[in-house]
């Protein structure tokens, strides 16, 4: 595994996914964070792209794609049931050199590796561990957490035991009293004088960074045994682990123990607070020189969290953590209000003067003036001052708009059709989008009229999830690729219905008018429009190429609705119709005008006959083939 032989990008991160497991991954959106506000579902623009605060993943796994550096293949543990096979062939990342490698595919017999229990699939690599790099080397950021003692290797979440903890060191006399200030006797084991080093008797060790923004000189010194109260001596560990244990208690004191240059009974009530005794191997210049750590050190936040050290000597390891990982904190549960934007202030009763008075006409009779003027008169007026703008937004002075032919909508459009609320809105032959139009029609609950002739369906399938309870009339005509089951899912009743309801409403329960010229639409559409649409009185089916004889029968049935309700046919240009269908048109009383015009098969004089005869009562005959009776 040397830095040779590994291939480019090898130790180059890899972003974890989420466990879906755990309680913050299951849980709601908060909705109150600043990440919940961006998000687009609670108004905000969109950009952060992050996910809310309490759903942030306490356990994220390692993604599919992940494989072994060694052998190229995906973790394996599912094909084997033991412990130790499964986690041989299990994907492990390191934490310091984020290589993700099969355990079982290191040869490096028994070496030493410390695995994380608070995340899957984590650990620092025998590799690393013997180099005596830690993740100070590599840079840690919130991303990347790890154990800070040595006891993770074998307390494992799982039973699973890579190396041999060293047996525990012998216990220390406790100092009760504040440190010397002089130099340590010669009894007890320091950091070695700078002549020995110069005479060769310590190597130099590498400079380590410490937590803190300090910097300390670590070296490598022999501990011999000693001898305890309670048994014989006990062989010291390996001189790479010892450096590794000692680095670690350097880094544990000098971020737990708040100060040491204080009085005696201060630095008694101080180490037995912080759970640590200090000795005078332990880092004797930290004691005599009293610094404190860093406020808001990573040592501190382990004290919260609920770690405990165990000092030497208690008969405990170093450094004791809990068996399995704790359990992550409750997130704090949030009231939840519904925030709404304050009410408009009422508009003013009368126009105000630049001489302080008010004009004596009301706010009723300028709306009165106001009814006759256009639509570009009545933007014109809105130019004039702030209250006459707020008076021309009044609804009843726009019944109707009309946005048709315009390539694009744009935002202030969109806001300008909802606030003024029109009962007739044309959109036809726009560029309208799906989703401009269920933001409008959802926000105009009492449009009657609505007009997207030459749109596209993709634009108009949004009809099919916005409620219109006050429509009477749709304009469909000449839009492009519809066919049968664009017709079914906008026909059809919501498949969202309550529980309990008896009853199924179509979409175009209430609609009176319905113009389709220029669909392909077939009798199995006429069938679903006959079901879901049964209060029509005006039907333009012109330019229809598969409307045919059949079609007018199924119009005419006894079993149809339409035979009663029917004012206003149109079948001009269909081309399949012949004079064996116009007989069935005396089934319609109520029918008022009937359009068989550019229908090649028809005879002029057939339709004579018919107009002569017709319903209840002649037709006349303005134009050829189009039959009308005054009501």
């Amino acid at each position: 595994m040397s830095s040779s032989s590994r291939g480019p990008g090898a130790g180059a991160r890899r972003r974890r996914t989420r466990c879906r497991r755990c309680r913050a991954c299951v849980r709601t959106e908060c909705g109150d964070c600043h990440f919940c506000r961006d998000m687009k579902k609670f108004g905000g623009p969109g950009r952060m792209k992050q996910s809310c605060l309490l759903r942030q993943c306490t356990a994220p796994v390692l993604p599919h794609t992940a494989v072994c550096l060694l052998c190229g293949e995906a973790g394996k543990e599912d094909t084997v049931e033991g412990e130790e096979e499964k986690f041989g062939l299990s994907l492990m990342e390191c934490t310091i050199c984020n290589e993700i490698v099969h355990p079982g595919c290191l040869k490096m017999g028994k070496a030493e590796g410390v695995i994380n229990s608070e995340i899957p699939n984590c650990w620092e690599c025998p590799r690393c561990t013997q180099e005596g790099r830690t993740s100070k080397d590599a840079g840690e950021g919130p991303g990347r957490r790890r154990a800070d003692n040595g006891e993770e290797g074998a307390n494992l979440g799982g039973g699973w035991k890579l190396t041999e903890e060293p047996p525990p060191p012998p216990p220390l006399p406790r100092r009760k009293g504040p440190l010397p200030a002089g130099p340590p006797p010669d009894d007890v084991p320091g950091p070695p004088k700078r002549k020995e080093r110069e005479a060769g008797n310590e190597p130099p060790t590498p400079r380590k960074k410490v937590k803190g923004g300090r910097e300390r000189h670590l070296k490598k010194k022999p501990k011999p045994p000693m001898a305890s109260a309670e048994g014989p001596a006990v062989p010291s560990p390996s001189p790479q682990r010892e450096k590794l244990e000692r680095f670690k208690r350097m880094c544990q004191l000098l971020e737990r123990v708040p100060d040491t240059s204080s009085s005696s009974s201060d630095s008694d009530s101080d180490s037995d607070s912080s759970g640590t005794s200090l000795s005078e191997d332990e880092a004797p210049g930290e004691a005599r020189n009293g610094r404190r750590p860093a406020r808001g050190s990573s040592g501190e936040k382990e004290n919260r969290g609920g770690r405990r050290a165990i000092r030497p000597g208690s008969g405990g390891p170093l450094l004791s953590w809990p068996l399995g990982p704790a359990p992550p904190p409750r997130p704090p549960q949030l009231e939840r209000h519904v925030v709404r934007p304050p009410p408009r202030s009422p508009e003013p009763d009368t126009l105000p003067l630049a001489a302080g008075s008010d004009h004596p006409l009301p706010r009723a009779a300028w709306l009165r003036v106001f009814q006759h003027l256009s639509p570009r008169e009545l933007c014109v007026c809105m130019r004039v001052c702030r209250t006459w703008s707020r008076w021309c937004y009044d609804k009843r002075l726009w019944p109707r708009m009309d946005l048709s032919r315009r390539k694009s909508l744009t935002p202030p459009m969109l806001s300008g059709v909802v606030r003024r609320q029109p009962r007739a809105l044309d959109l036809s032959w726009t560029g309208v989008s799906k989703k401009q139009l269920m933001w409008l029609l959802n926000r105009l609950q009492g449009l009657q009229e609505l007009v997207l002739s030459g749109c596209s369906w993709l634009s108009v399938s949004a009809l099919g999830s916005a409620p219109l309870p006050a429509l009477r009339l749709l304009d469909l005509r000449w839009i492009e690729d519809v066919k049968d089951s664009q017709l079914r899912e906008l026909l059809l009743p919501p498949p969202d219905t309550k529980p309990g309801q008896t009853e199924s409403r179509g979409r175009l329960q209430g609609v009176a008018e319905l113009r389709l010229a220029g669909l392909e639409l077939t009798d199995a559409s006429l069938r679903l429009l006959l079901r879901h649409a049964p209060q029509l009185s005006a039907l333009d089916l012109s330019h229809c190429a598969h409307v045919g004889d059949p079609s007018v029968h199924l119009l005419t049935a006894p079993t149809s609705p339409l035979r009663e309700t029917l004012v206003h046919l149109n079948l001009a240009g269909c081309h399949r119709l012949t004079d064996h269908c116009l007989p069935l048109f005396r089934r319609c009383p109520r029918l008022r005008r009937l359009d068989l015009r550019s229908c090649r098969q028809l005879s002029p004089e057939a339709c004579a006959r018919l107009a002569a005869a017709g319903p209840p009562g002649p037709f006349r005959c303005p134009e050829e083939k189009l039959l009308l009776k005054d009501s």
